[in-house]
């Protein structure tokens, strides 16, 4: 599998010490591009298709997507919730979407014993980050 090295993308998944005190990093999700591909019919647009692992008791930081966000889960189970909005637990089969404006404050695997994988479709603009890490 194909780790990201994407300054960016990698943010998404440390996370470091707080106050001076030093906390156990979470296991990294890992993240397999599938594909990019241009929407002529909307310039300036293009879609982002890959898979994202999270290993057992892996989890991401705050973050955005600056894009229509389109997930669907293949195994296991996680958690996502966007600022304002419920943390949900999705399982095989279900879905979740994220906004442009939204901030996606929770994303991390459920179960600390059990992988988790899921698909992911962002619509963004060309050349776009992929994700812009919240503070």
């Amino acid at each position: 599998m194909l780790r990201l090295k994407n300054a960016a993308v990698a943010a998404l998944f440390v996370v470091g010490a707080a106050g001076g005190v030093a906390h156990a990093t979470p296991p990294a999700a890992i993240v397999k591009p599938l594909m990019t591909q241009s929407l002529n019919d909307f310039p300036g647009k293009e879609a982002v298709m890959f898979t994202v692992d999270y290993p057992p008791g892996a989890e991401d930081s705050v973050h955005r997507h600056n894009a229509h966000g389109f997930i669907y889960v293949l195994d296991g189970s996680i958690v996502m919730q966007v600022r304002g909005g419920k943390e949900v637990t999705l399982t095989p089969g279900q879905t979740f979407y994220e906004g442009p404006n939204d901030i996606h404050t929770v994303g991390r695997n459920a179960s600390q014993t059990q992988p988790a994988r899921f698909l992911v479709v962002l619509l963004k603009d060309k050349g776009a980050p992929i994700l812009v890490p919240e503070k």
